[in-house]
């Protein structure tokens, strides 16, 4: 039987095959919630969403109309606005959680993007609560959809030990992209700027699923041997546990070129072994970012130009360096995200 001291919350979530930033952020803020004793029950949606068929947005609304209180995934939330606005309407609370923009998935079509620009708008609007991953994202939803009131529960981090990287010594550069291969995550402005820095003394690895686009895969590949960096460059795919940890220990520079973050998990799990980064700019990853310098959004000229400046000038890359690592020990846990949420969740009861 369940004990009504204990409060219950529904989460209603879809799951991606491929690992991802938003797996990882629901993962761990399910754990967090049930160690914070909230009685959590987890519902995988299943579908292509977010472009579902009628059905599964009515089988989504028959979910809803079950339990009392809800935390949507907003990938299945902003496409289906009208089973959100049901239950509130009918008195069920409904927090929408948001860790990504569906309208910005380049991978959709515009006639969806636009679609779901639409939809998101009403999902947010009539939910209960809105919960973002970080500043930026609560700025681009109060700009977009009016609302000014998003609760931000920023990913935390697990606790990892300094990387020593191998500037110290006779090893080249180490240069880590670390993303699935999409064209979102533009791998191919990292192959272009690598391009122009062929002179100097380097070697880079692109770490993620990449059966994702498999066309980008091909192209990303054919640029690496086009422009002379075979041997130099490598794809490895996806990689986890100890062989990623283990590709950390000797990363010396994150290079993270993604066109659109609401947080950037990525940078923030360098920051926690110390590692600084160069991202573009425009997106919530400027925000997460200790040690490191930014470039305007698919400049691969602009990317080189920092890469070089870094390569070549040694109190650069201390200074990044002393930097990262102290951010390192003020990120937060996921602990503290899971602290954020479950104050917000219980409060609207």
């Amino acid at each position: 039987m369940t004990d009504p001291a204990i409060p219950r919350i529904d989460f209603a979530r879809w799951r991606s095959d491929v690992a991802s930033g938003g797996n990882r952020y629901d993962d761990e803020l399910a754990a967090g919630l049930r160690a914070r004793g909230l009685d959590l029950r987890e519902h995988l949606v299943t579908g292509p969403w977010p472009i579902p068929k009628e059905r599964e947005r009515e089988q989504f609304a028959d979910m809803l109309g079950v339990e009392q209180d809800w935390l949507v995934d907003n990938i299945v939330g902003s496409a289906a606005p009208g089973a959100i606005a049901s239950a509130v309407s009918a008195s069920r609370r409904v927090s929408l959680l948001m860790h990504y923009f569906p309208s910005d998935d380049s991978s959709l079509s515009p006639r969806d993007r636009d679609r779901l620009a639409a939809s998101e708008a009403a999902a947010v609007r009539c939910a209960s609560t809105v919960v973002v991953t970080s500043e930026w994202a609560a700025r681009e939803v109060s700009a977009r959809y009016g609302r000014d009131d998003a609760v931000v529960a920023e990913p935390g981090i697990r606790p990892a030990d300094l990387a020593p990287g191998s500037l110290a010594g006779s090893s080249p550069a180490k240069l880590l992209w670390l993303s699935r291969l999409t064209a979102d995550k533009d791998p191919l402005t990292f192959i272009e700027a690598l391009a122009q820095l062929r002179d100097l003394d380097w070697n880079a690895q692109l770490v993620g699923a990449d059966s994702v686009d498999e066309s980008l895969t091909r192209r990303v590949h054919d640029r690496i041997v086009e422009s002379g960096l075979d041997g130099r460059v490598e794809v490895v795919g996806p990689r986890h546990d100890d062989a990623l940890e283990t590709l950390w220990a000797g990363t010396d520079l994150l290079v993270h070129t993604s066109l659109a973050e609401t947080y950037g998990m990525v940078i923030s799990e360098a920051l926690a072994r110390g590692i600084p980064s160069i991202v573009a700019t425009g997106t919530a990853a400027v925000e997460v970012q200790a040690g490191g310098a930014t470039f305007p959004p698919g400049s691969s000229g602009a990317l080189a130009t920092e890469l070089r400046a870094w390569l070549t000038d040694p109190v650069r890359r201390q200074r990044w360096r002393a930097e990262a690592a102290e951010r390192r020990v003020h990120l937060p846990t996921w602990e503290e995200t899971a602290r954020v949420l479950a104050s917000t969740l219980t409060a609207a009861r």
